[in-house]
């Protein structure tokens, strides 16, 4: 496992952190200059044409490697990681680079700190220009900014997180029950997506616990609340409200678990343990094979997706149970590692039965793995 972190390492850094994307089709300097990009329907076959396409068609079409603000952000947290474990000045200084990095690519215009991403983004519920400010591209980058200001106590990296709240709390549309609100994805949009919200209700616990803002835990709680009071009876969560938004999958069920723990955390609040333990039950039980396999979906395996391994291993080490699953949890970084690593050190997409994706996307795989195993390293 060491081997394979430190060759994924030097293969980022290698790449300067630069990559391609399985959603930056509409990147594609042809499709622009066809003008084709003014077609939501163009743009939806467009996006699934590179999303699903086994073969990387992005140099023959012009779409160029770029940074994508999230993905930095994943690499920040496995650096202040790797920094707490190691106490090295070149981790230093990369951490330096990529938080300054991450508050040049702000997106412009809200009331508080937020990023989106690097493309033009056309999914069935809705369609977000480049740099749209998402919910959860911004909590991830506000929270490696504060791990960043954990190290270098470098003020500024706080003060954006910390601003980052008001596009939570201003910005964001809600969709009221009667129990609390869910937090939309973007400012353009009211759709209600469950790992959304607690991501979002995640941070302004967070922040709450640097600046004691009554406010910030009230709205947190309200939305794990109206989230958390939407598990089934099982302990799943369906992705959302919408009538194509109906199925469990892995990854989302991770961010729910690591999001209310984390709520509880900072809060002090731990009345939401029996959803935790539920959730956590179905997540282990539902998503795994005895060999390490790691499913995307409850009810079926494949594609199997990178995205789901990496953040097993996040979700058990923020929930502190990692040794508790300790053999499971070797079982799925040895699996992924033996069959979703190439020999150059990077991870691929996704595996299917047939015409599998062994694109060395930079967010979606690279900097998941990375952020995961740094955190893996970290515990052990």
């Amino acid at each position: 496992m060491y081997r394979a972190f430190n060759q994924l390492k030097l293969y980022c850094e290698d790449e300067e952190f630069k990559g391609w994307d399985p959603y930056d089709g509409l990147n594609s300097k042809l499709f622009q200059n066809l003008k084709l990009d003014k077609v939501e329907l163009f743009r939806l076959i467009w996006i699934q044409l590179f999303k699903r396409n086994p073969l990387n068609l992005r140099k023959l079409l012009l779409v160029p490697k770029e940074y994508n603000p999230k993905g930095l952000g994943l690499f920040l947290t496995g650096y202040c990681n790797l920094y707490e474990r190691e106490m090295r000045d070149e981790q230093l200084a990369t951490i330096f680079f990529l938080a300054d990095k991450l508050i040049e690519l702000r997106s412009k215009g809200y009331s508080g700190s937020c990023w989106g991403y690097n493309f033009d983004w056309q999914s069935r519920a809705f369609f977000l220009p480049k740099e749209t400010p998402t919910v959860v591209a911004t909590v991830f980058i506000s929270s490696a900014l504060l791990d960043a200001y954990e190290i270098t106590k470098e003020k500024r990296y706080l003060d954006v997180a910390i601003s980052s709240t008001k596009f939570i709390t201003e910005d964001l549309n809600r969709t009221q029950k009667e129990d609390g609100f869910i937090f939309s994805y973007s400012p353009y949009d009211d759709t209600r997506v469950y790992n959304a919200s607690l991501l979002g209700s995640k941070l302004l616990a967070r922040v709450y616990s640097y600046t004691k803002d009554e406010n910030l835990l009230r709205l947190a709680k309200l939305s794990i609340t109206a989230c958390a009071n939407r598990q089934r009876d099982d302990g799943a969560w369906i992705y959302g409200e919408l009538k194509i938004q109906d199925w469990v999958d892995s990854f989302h069920t991770g961010y729910n678990l690591e999001s209310i723990y984390e709520y509880q955390r900072y809060s002090g609040d731990n009345s939401f343990d029996d959803i935790i333990q539920k959730g956590l039950k179905y997540y282990l039980e539902n998503f795994f094979l005895e060999d390490g396999t790691p499913k995307y979906f409850d009810n079926e395996i494949y594609p199997i997706d990178i995205h789901a391994p990496a953040q097993f291993i996040v979700t058990l080490c923020k929930l502190r149970e990692l040794n508790q699953n300790r053999e499971l949890s070797d079982s799925v970084i040895q699996w992924t590692i033996s069959n979703m690593r190439d020999e150059k050190g990077y991870f691929y997409y996704q595996l299917k039965k047939i015409n599998s994706s062994k694109i060395p996307y930079m967010r979606w795989a690279q900097a998941w793995m990375f952020y995961s195993l740094s955190f893996y390293l970290k515990e052990i």
